[in-house]
């Protein structure tokens, strides 16, 4: 048996024996409370029973007995009505409710509804009845087992807060720690092509040649500074988010297929955002990535942008193959990819850009199945005093 399949054993294991405990808990609860109520009914029969025994004899000697039990009801509400049904006796009911007639009468409704009457036959075809209800004791432990499992949903709700903010906290170990490393890994060769460039700079080449492996070097090193800010808190200062978002999409355009037909929906003016640039312009390469993927090469995109007084939200739509309405979040969670090549980072690191370090929101805006996505990113908007 495999690791993983071994976890998830455990996992349905500790699942199902906690449901089976639940309900032995639940279970023996309710009969506790039924048997007591079954007790407090034994209880009332006796009390009618030394009711009716005290209406029918005529001495008051060798009662001490029937008095007693009849006493002995301290707690159950109980209301005694005669054959007409009128109301003959109230006991253990506060006094605020018997001194209304109206308030004692819908008390009697609630009594009724609450347990079966006990009879009591007075002879010569008096019958008296007996209505009452549940003792303060056994009403509180009518409620015990929904208490209890509130208790326990509580108790579940804090250990899964704690399992997955545990397990929040090993990704960004592992997020960091990755960033890291690969940063480190880059900048070794990335150091060493700067050398060679400037050798070949002295040397009889082509300048062509090395003005693009410039450009080729330039771009690893952005690369790797996207990955040491993945590993720190990145410093945000205001930018101009119209023309980043400008810069990243001629970037694109130019180094992708002429089958995809790009277009770009930008307000005029400058709108500021603090944000960090290298990282943005990581997110908006991603998502654009993304959805040339989706669309196989060929298709239209287009990054639209509109704002309001707080916000400003970026649209990125394709022509793709969809997302299902099911798959909205979960394709953002690590390690979730449609490609049979890939390592599903691409959209977890892009809503770690925006909503940890830029405190924002990304989602799937819209998105119909073989119709195309719209992705929204939105950002607040800087608050810069002139």
């Amino acid at each position: 048996m495999r690791f993983s399949d071994k976890r998830n054993f455990r996992r349905w294991f500790i699942t199902i024996s906690s449901l089976i405990i639940i309900m032995l808990i639940v279970w023996n609860a309710v009969a506790f409370f039924q048997r007591i109520k079954e007790e407090e009914r034994q209880k009332m029969n006796i009390w009618a029973s030394a009711q009716v025994y005290l209406d029918q004899v005529d001495t008051d000697t060798g009662l001490d007995l029937y008095l007693e039990i009849i006493n002995s009801n301290s707690s159950i509400p109980t209301i005694l009505v005669d054959e007409n049904g009128k109301i003959v006796d109230a006991i253990n009911i506060p006094t605020e409710i018997t001194e209304n007639e109206e308030r004692l009468s819908d008390y009697l409704q609630g009594l009724k509804s609450t347990n079966e009457p006990i009879e009591m036959d007075l002879g010569e075809g008096r019958i008296n009845q007996v209505f009452y209800g549940n003792s303060p004791m056994l009403t509180k432990l009518k409620y015990y087992p929904l208490a209890l499992i509130l208790i326990i949903i509580l108790f579940i709700a804090v250990v899964y807060f704690f399992y997955k903010t545990t397990k929040t906290s090993e990704q960004n170990k592992l997020w960091a720690g990755m960033a890291k490393e690969t940063a480190h890994q880059i900048g070794t060769p990335l150091s060493s092509l700067i050398g060679w460039t400037e050798i070949l700079k002295t040397e009889n080449v082509n300048s062509t040649y090395i003005t693009e492996i410039e450009k080729d070097v330039d771009r690893l090193r952005t690369i790797t500074e996207r990955f040491s800010k993945i590993g720190s808190s990145p410093t945000l200062e205001p930018e101009d988010i119209v023309e980043r978002t400008g810069e990243s999409f001629e970037y694109l355009r130019a180094r992708s297929s002429k089958l995809i037909k790009f277009s770009l929906n930008m307000p005029d003016e400058r709108i500021m955002v603090n944000m960090n640039a290298q990282l943005y312009s990581w997110t908006i390469e991603n998502l654009v990535r993304n959805a040339i993927d989706a669309m196989k090469g060929k298709g239209d995109l287009e990054i639209k942008m509109k704002h309001d007084s707080k916000n400003v939200y970026i649209l990125i739509s394709d022509t793709g193959k969809g997302i299902p309405k099911s798959k909205f979040k979960q394709i953002f969670e690590p390690g979730y990819t449609t490609k049979k090549r890939g390592w599903g980072l691409g959209l977890s690191l892009a809503r770690r850009i925006i909503e940890k370090y830029h405190q924002g929101r990304i989602r799937v805006l819209k998105s119909e199945i073989n119709k195309g996505t719209t992705i929204e990113i939105l950002l607040h908007k800087a608050n810069i005093v002139a």
